[in-house]
């Protein structure tokens, strides 16, 4: 009986475990054909939206734009985020978050024992693919079909994302309090920084708050919010994530009690990217990021000091570039009294003196001048027009190059009425500028003076053109590596590169403002009339920087002269760019570094009269005007002249060419290379004639 019961029970037991291993190996079959279904049937994931953010030109956020709710969140990859806030992150909220499907069977197993032995939740069993789940289709039960639910999307995610891409979505949706979403704008909002370097502390502090955000903000309840930090500092301690001394000098750190403003820099230029691409989400601009802060800081400092209502702007190009790397517009866009909301580096004001190097520019490319022409700053009247100097006063007879640099009217007025207003007009139009004259109004004398309408953005792309050796080329918005196909070089020339290198020169000599050191870099200041605009604008050997000064709306301001309001913040500008400025470049071949002595006689004084042997002056036959020359770099090309009292000059671009002639008057030249040239030729009488040819 005993054996025959044992026997029974014995084949109970097989039974039973048959049973239970054929039950299990349906039910394993069954959650397997059940998983494979759901991950099978997975729904695309749509494309998270994120704060529109324009980045500088090595990818650092200028600013960023809430999202349509008012919510910032910002897109996040993990490689941009510091490595020990993940690790700590995924210790505390899921350590297996790289082995399993979506769900974590022991974490749930652990959290139902936890509820049933302690009547309360002690700790999740959600992994972090299930809180994205949850964040990307909130619901507001938190019942067990939420849950299944919540469980169910979690394994289609898995399915159809890879661990990094939900880490991804985790770290821009996390919440953080408020209208904080994601990691980045957390650590914006509450360090000032973004979360690629965090200290210990502060890792722990973001890792805790999306538990409960509300309650746990420092910015409303610090206490709260430091011991949540313990709490995970002490949890994560014990898994020997770090060691006790670490730890105990994390839990010392301070709490931030307020939320910083999220990054501004570059307000107008990033708002007129974000009006120009609305439906980008992340775009960059050519600005540097650093330079921009400094001379934010700069103008900040500076408007302090100015009378109210009256405004500052700067704009900075990279000279063989053309791209912008800062543009400042007032101290806050947020000031009604000064404008602030208007970027003034694009405002059309007069631009005063600061015109009168192109005037030169084109006298040196006629050959008309030198920078050591002696030149007349007498009482003259031209016409109906007699200009007079700042101080009321003359220097008499000077160099071309010291009536520049002490930016006399009467010689400027002598030059530009020489090359013609309109000559000057159509060159910087053709470079790129924007002048702005009354209605049905043409150029005349006055243009020279500031009698003209432009913006402080075209001024500096004109200094940069000098800088760059005369070759016009637009300012850039955008760095120049983001366009796809980079067009080629303009062929368009604002003037000769030996016109551009005595400019260059001349301006460097300058005097400086006070307490600044002379020969740095060169540039020029200007006010306009009845003290509107006061201007400053140079370069070094890498840069263009202009500083206008100003009211918004125009009014004038007694005793705002560019020397002395403008011409200190450029130097400041420079100061803050660069430890010292980029050196100027040398001479372009044909440069005539000379005396006045040294000069041919057409070139020692301005409007200088010859004893004429002859009344028929020069005249070139051969090339004529706008022809196109072939260019060969082992043949001469010929120059013929008729007429003339010799001996005569032959001038390229305004420089004297040493050119070889035959008894028939045919002169020989070289070309420096392709491009467009003027030739002039003049004789010993003082008359010239001039064609422009292409040389190809």
């Amino acid at each position: 009986m005993t054996g025959e019961g044992g026997a029974a029970r014995y084949a109970w037991w097989q039974r039973a475990a048959a049973a239970l291993l054929l039950a299990s190996a349906i039910f394993a079959g069954g959650t397997y054909a059940w998983l494979e279904g759901l991950r099978a049937s997975a729904p695309p994931v749509a494309a998270l939206v994120t704060s529109a953010e324009v980045l500088d030109r090595d990818g650092r956020l200028l600013r960023a734009f809430p999202l349509a709710n008012g919510s910032w969140r910002l897109a996040a990859a993990p490689e941009e985020v510091d490595r020990r806030y993940l690790a700590l992150l995924l210790a505390y909220e899921d350590r297996r978050f790289y082995k399993h499907l979506g769900v974590d069977p022991v974490a749930l197993a652990r959290a139902a024992l936890q509820f049933l032995r302690h009547g309360r939740v002690v700790s999740g069993g959600s992994t972090l693919t299930m809180q994205v789940a949850r964040l990307l289709e909130p619901r507001r039960d938190r019942s067990l079909a939420a849950k299944w639910a919540e469980i169910c999307r979690a394994i289609q995610l898995e399915a159809r994302l890879s661990k990094d891409e939900i880490l991804s979505l985790y770290l821009a949706l996390a919440p953080f309090g408020g209208n904080l979403e994601g990691v980045r704008a957390a650590s914006l909002a509450y360090f000032g920084k973004e979360p690629r370097r965090l200290t210990l502390g502060e890792a722990a502090l973001l890792v805790a708050l999306p538990q409960a955000p509300e309650s746990r903000r420092p910015d409303r309840d610090a206490a709260a919010a430091r011991h949540a930090r313990d709490r995970v500092l002490q949890r994560l301690e014990r898994q020997g994530l770090f060691g006790e001394g670490e730890a105990t000098m994390a839990r010392a750190a301070a709490v931030p009690g307020r939320r910083r403003d999220m990054p501004a820099f570059a307000p107008h230029a990033t708002e007129t990217a974000r009006r120009e691409r609305p439906a980008a989400l992340a775009q960059r601009l050519a600005i540097d990021r650093n330079l921009q802060e400094r001379l934010e800081d700069l103008v900040r400092q500076r408007v302090s000091t100015l009378p109210p209502g009256v405004s500052l702007a700067v704009l900075v190009a990279d000279n063989a570039s053309g791209e912008i790397l800062a543009r400042v517009s007032g101290a806050d866009p947020a000031d009604r009294e000064r404008a602030g909301a208007v970027d003034l580096t694009r405002a059309v004001r007069s631009p005063g003196s600061t015109l009168k190097p192109f005037i030169y520019g084109l006298a040196f490319e006629d050959g008309a001048a030198h920078p050591e022409t002696l030149i007349e700053d007498r009482p003259t009247r031209f016409g109906a027009y007699a200009p007079e100097n700042f101080d009321l006063e003359f220097q008499g007879t000077v160099p071309v190059k010291t009536a520049l640099q002490l930016s006399l009217n009467v010689p400027a007025v002598a030059l530009l009425q020489a090359v013609g207003p309109q000559r000057l007009a159509t060159r910087l139009t053709a470079a790129g500028t924007r002048l702005v004259l009354p209605a049905g109004e043409a150029p005349g004398l006055a243009v020279g003076l500031g009698g003209v309408g432009v913006r402080l953005e075209d001024l500096v792309a004109l200094y940069a053109d000098i800088a760059r050796g005369g070759a016009a080329q637009p300012l850039a918005e955008r760095p120049v590596s983001d366009i796809a196909t980079p067009a080629p070089p303009p062929a368009q020339r604002l003037m000769s590169p030996v016109a551009a290198w005595y400019l260059a020169q001349t301006l460097s000599g300058t005097p400086p403002p006070e307490n600044a050191q002379a020969g740095l870099i060169a540039f020029k200041t200007g006010t306009s009339f009845g003290y509107r605009d006061a201007w400053s604008i140079g370069f070094d050997g890498r840069r263009t920087i202009g500083v206008w000064v100003g009211r918004p709306d125009g009014q004038p301001v007694p005793g705002m002269i560019g020397r002395q309001v403008a011409a200190p913040v450029l130097f400041d500008a420079f100061a803050r760019v660069a430890p010292r400025p980029a050196p100027l470049p040398g001479p372009p071949r044909g440069t005539l570094v000379a005396r006045n002595t040294e000069l041919p006689p057409p070139l020692r004084r301005f409007g200088a009269v010859v004893r004429q042997e002859s009344s028929e002056g020069p005249r070139i036959a051969f090339p004529p005007d706008g022809a196109s020359l072939a260019l060969d770099a082992d043949v001469a090309l010929a120059l013929k002249v008729s007429g003339g009292t010799g001996p005569l000059t032959v001038l390229v671009d305004g420089v004297p060419e040493a050119a070889a002639s035959s008894p028939e008057r045919t002169l020989f030249w070289r070309p420096a290379g392709p491009g467009f040239v003027r030739l002039t030729v003049m004789d010993a009488a003082g008359l010239s004639d001039s064609v422009v040819v292409r040389v190809q």
